[in-house]
Order: C-alpha cells, then structure tokens, then sequence
C-alpha cells in the first residue's frame, strides 16, 4: 500500500482519538510529523510549493501486516490541504476525496465550456453542486453520505440552512477528510491525527512554520463531525469547563470596580463557559456589567460598572476611544527578524474575521476595519534573552479582536508572535499579554483615574 508508511516507535496509543477542533498532539502524530517534515524537505518541488504555506496533516492507525512487517505496530498517512504543486497525486500523500482535476473528466470539461461563453453562472452554479454530490464520504460505521447531505444535515434548522444552504468551495480537500476517507476505504484503524503549517504565513494564513493546528471549523466541523460517527473520540476540551480562579479587586467605589483578570479566565459567560468575570461579579452585584473585555488568555485590568447607569457613560468613553490602555507582552523572537526594528512606532493593519476558521481574525485591506496599535520596545532583559523573547509595551488606538496578538505576529507588524499565542504562535503554559495599565473617566465623578496593574512574568 504505497500510502502507508511504517512508524516505528514504543509509544502508548491514545484511550480515544482525537478531537481534532481542539488538541494538543499525541506524541506519535508528532513522531509521524517529523517524517513528513524531512521527506518536504528532501524533495525540491514539493518543498518549494510548501514554502509558500501550506497545511500538511498525519494519521496514525494500526499497523496492517499484509503490507508491513510483523514488528511495526504503527502506520501513518500523510496528506496536504488542496492541491501540492499544482498536482493531487504525489505517491506519499493520499489521494484526494475526489479528482476534479482530470483533463478529460467532466468537471475540467464542463469548467473549459463555461469559459469559452464567458462565465454563465447558472452552469457554474450548476457544476460546483454537481462536484459537490461526487464528494461521497464514509464514516467509522461504514455509512456513506454526500457533502450536500452531510452539510444540510448539519445545518438542520431553518435560519442555520438559510444562511449556509451549501458547503464554500473546497470543502472536502483539506488534510483531514483526505486521512479519514483513505483509511475507511483501506479498512485501517484510525489511532490519532494531527496537522501542521510549513512555510511562510501568507496574507490569509497568519500561522508558524512547524506548529500544529485544529482542523478549520467553517468547512471542516460538519463533515469531520460525520465521518467521526463511530469512533471513540476525545472530549471537546472546551466543554470541559475551566478551573475557578480569584479575581483580585484594584479599586472599587460606589459606581464601578476595576479588577485583575486572571489569564485563563473568561470575561463574560461563553457558549460552553458560564464561569467568568462578570457572573463572579453579579453574584456580588446582581446588575454588574462588564465595561469591555480581555480574551480569556490575556491578564490584567477590567472596569466593572455596577450598574448600567454607570455602564452607558464608561462604554460612551470607549466608543469615542476616550478610555487609554497599555499592554505589556512577551513576543518570540525567531532569528534577528527584531534587528531591522524601530524601537517604537506604529502598526497599522486593518482586520476582520475569518467566517471558515473561527475565531482567527486575519489582515484585510480591502474589507478590513482600521486597527491601529502604538509599540515601544522595552529594555532589554538578560532574563529574557535566555528565553528567547523581548518585551514590548502595546498602545492600541482601535480595539478589534486578537488586534494586539496580530499586529505583533504578522509579517508586516512586529513580525513576532506573542508568547504563547496558540492560534497565531506557539503554545505555552499562557499567553503572555497583560493588560498593565488604564486611563479613563469616572462616570459620576468626572474624576480623572489611572491604574496599575504590573505584569506577572516580567
């Protein structure tokens, strides 16, 4: 079976498989991942596409001894998102769910057809559902259902399959499927999977090179969550709960209260997370409200209005970007990349979100919103250069989301994730990003205030 490749290794299998919208990599996938890595590397072609940025992804299963030897208790396959150097059929990889890009087939055909009468988009229409019904995907159960089907079945109520009535091109050609659908054909056992970036960060994929990701939500939930059907996974994490950390008072008055966020804690109640800043507070002050918010992984200082009569003049200073913060971060500091930097200055990169892999924002200066952060580095720490990092303070003059965690990794902003940033960087024990000081208005006073709160790992 030339798609399988033998892995030799003693290591424990996983109790269940994995989860693959939240997950830390067993250490086979990491294993099966470095083989991967050095067979990129070794072929010039593909590594010179992949350099570009591309998602590559591993699947461990048993071993099947018809094809292996006796000894080797483990197999992978590999697979790449989309297309490799303009080309499906690399004999490493496994093959696509479906080639759409034969010569001579139908869809190649039919596209060339379209073209010749300049663009008819009923054809189109037409021919993209057509490609989307070849797309007959298995389950663990040995069920086989269409993406139409799969996608409308997930979307079942009526608002939901009005406003996502058929899957966005490409769904099916990403790492995942490709691994799952091979296996099930092959009769093979899937053990645990994982998928990492090669290459550059392109202007929609802000992502490090050699670092595991979840696989894509937009496209790739509902029919992962189809072809799950079967298997004994892993609990999403996130359904978990979080542990229930103190929340240290700063200050606090008659109208407001201003707080210490634990990293690690939620601001405001999530989907699947009641616990959080602000149902902690209106235990205290039934009509507590939260001022503004800090991702879960950042620390730091959060206004609390104890009433929404102090809540509307607080939110009326920020909308008019009254209200002055400064952030303290830890940013990884890869090679030199920081020699070609001003000590200060100013990041301007307009962003919005990605509607396929939520909640990634991405840099957009077409349909982007301003987002404007102010830098200054800090002075150099011995402490720190060990550890590979450099600290920076953070003004930001919009407050888009993950705005500080991208203007810091992006290309065309520092160029350096922050430490711990696990959707745009590596993953650490925290995100390193503390919300260290606050300036603003008092709603009743008009006193001027400002806080401090120091950073806990400088």
């Amino acid at each position: 079976m030339k798609h399988l490749h033998p892995l030799y290794s003693e290591i424990a299998r996983p109790e269940r498989f994995t989860y693959p919208f939240c997950y830390d990599p067993h250490p086979l996938c990491q294993l099966a991942a470095k083989e991967v890595q050095a067979y990129i590397a070794s072929h010039e072609e593909i590594k010179e596409d992949a350099d570009r940025g591309k998602m590559f992804g591993v699947l461990v299963v048993e071993a099947n001894t018809h094809h292996l030897t006796p000894n080797t208790q483990y197999s992978f396959l590999a697979a790449y998102s989309g297309l490799l150097a303009g080309r499906n059929d690399w004999e490493y990889f496994v093959p696509p769910v479906y080639d759409a890009q034969q010569p001579n087939g139908h869809f190649k055909t039919t596209e060339r057809e379209i073209s010749e009468k300049g663009g008819d988009k009923q054809m189109s229409q037409e021919l993209q559902l057509w490609l989307f019904h070849q797309y007959q995907l298995q389950n663990a159960k040995g069920e086989t259902k269409d993406l139409v089907d799969i996608w409308q079945n997930y979307y079942d109520r009526p608002k939901l399959r009005a406003k996502y009535p058929l899957p966005p091109g490409g769904t099916g050609d990403c790492c995942a499927p490709k691994l799952l659908q091979y296996a099930y054909q092959q009769g093979l056992k899937p053990i645990c999977m994982a998928e990492f970036w090669w290459g550059e960060s392109t202007k929609e994929e802000l992502r490090q090179h050699g670092n595991f990701y979840p696989a894509c939500r937009g496209k790739c939930k509902p029919i992962l969550t189809w072809m799950m059907e079967g298997l004994d996974v892993d609990v999403n994490p996130e359904t978990l709960g979080f542990p229930h950390l103190e929340i240290e008072t700063i200050y606090e008055d008659d109208a407001l209260l201003v707080v210490n966020k634990p990293s690690g804690m939620l601001s405001t109640p999530g989907r699947t997370e009641e616990y959080s800043v602000e149902t902690v507070m209106r235990q205290r002050y039934p009509e507590a409200v939260i001022a503004h918010r800090l991702d879960m992984g950042t620390s730091g200082l959060l206004i609390v209005a104890k009433s929404m009569e102090t809540y509307h003049p607080l939110q009326e200073q920020f909308v008019k970007h009254q209200v002055k913060k400064r952030y303290i971060a830890l940013l990884e500091v890869r090679g030199e990349r920081l020699e070609v930097r001003e000590m200060s200055g100013t990041i301007s990169l307009p962003l919005r979100p990605d509607p396929m892999n939520r909640p990634r924002q991405i840099v957009d200066f077409e349909h982007g919103k301003r987002a404007v952060t102010n830098y200054e580095f800090l002075t150099l720490n011995s402490k720190l250069l060990t550890l590979n990092c450099i600290a920076v303070a953070l003004y930001p003059q919009t407050g888009r989301t993950h705005q500080l965690r991208i203007h810091c990794a992006h290309p065309e902003g520092l160029g350096c994730p922050i430490k711990g940033d696990e959707l745009y960087g590596t993953k650490a024990d925290r995100l390193y990003l503390h919300a260290e000081q606050i300036w603003f208005c008092h709603p009743v006073t008009g006193e001027e205030m400002h806080f401090t709160s120091p950073a806990p790992f400088l």
